[in-house]
């Protein structure tokens, strides 16, 4: 395969660079330098692209007058006057960019009957139908986990990676439905989810590490 970079400052405008061989490798490490590649897929069509609509956006956004509200809504989502945002990610349970460290559940309860998602309807959820209303009324919202609840994982903690514990993958899985199934009844629906939020990376923050096949397995 050959190679062409370009380059802000230097020479390289489209310029032949380097040549490089594709070859198999194992589960890489989120540190390590890696192009997929599928042949089998050619020509994908375009979905479109939005916004990270975390519990840090929807603080912040609080904290704007009403103007510069309305302001950022019709920038970001108005499909006539704006850039016309059409997919946005939420996360569920906290993340990196949340206030505060929390889950929809009480500690232990394996059948999720304390799920709840009040912590949600502070800020989030309002922000995420304002976004909606915004689009004209239709925006692609998925949803990813940057970490199960503590007592799920093999380390005790939301924090520093982890993995899922295998007893709790029933668990883990109802708590994707409850949280879709939450979010719809608020009148939010949910185009999608991914298992995991940076699935190789160990953080100081709310994290939870997979392999692939630990993944699909999951």
């Amino acid at each position: 395969m050959l190679v062409y970079s370009t380059a802000d400052s230097s020479a390289y405008r489209l310029s032949l660079t380097d040549t490089v061989e594709f070859k198999e490798m194992g589960q890489p490490l989120e540190t390590q330098i890696c192009v997929f590649v599928d042949p089998g897929k050619t020509f994908q069509t375009y979905f479109g692209m939005g916004a990270a609509m975390t519990d840090a956006s929807a603080e912040t956004f609080y904290k704007l007058p009403k103007e510069k509200q309305q302001e950022l809504l019709k920038a970001y989502f108005d499909k006539t006057n704006g850039i016309g945002y059409t997919v946005a990610r939420t996360n569920i349970n906290s993340c990196d960019f949340s206030s505060d460290m929390y889950t929809y559940v009480k500690d232990g309860d394996t059948s999720l009957q304390s799920f709840n998602i009040e912590h949600d309807k502070k800020y989030k959820l309002p922000f995420i139908k304002e976004a909606m209303q915004a689009a004209g009324g239709q925006l692609n919202l998925f949803a990813s986990p940057w970490s199960p609840p503590a007592w799920m994982k093999d380390n005790n903690d939301m924090l520093q990676g982890g993995k899922l514990k295998t007893d709790f993958y029933n668990s883990w899985a109802l708590y994707y439905t409850k949280f879709i199934k939450a979010y719809e009844k608020e009148g939010v629906p949910v185009w999608g989810i991914s298992v995991q939020n940076e699935p190789m990376a160990k953080q100081r923050w709310e994290s939870c590490s997979y392999t692939a096949e630990e993944e699909r397995d999951f």
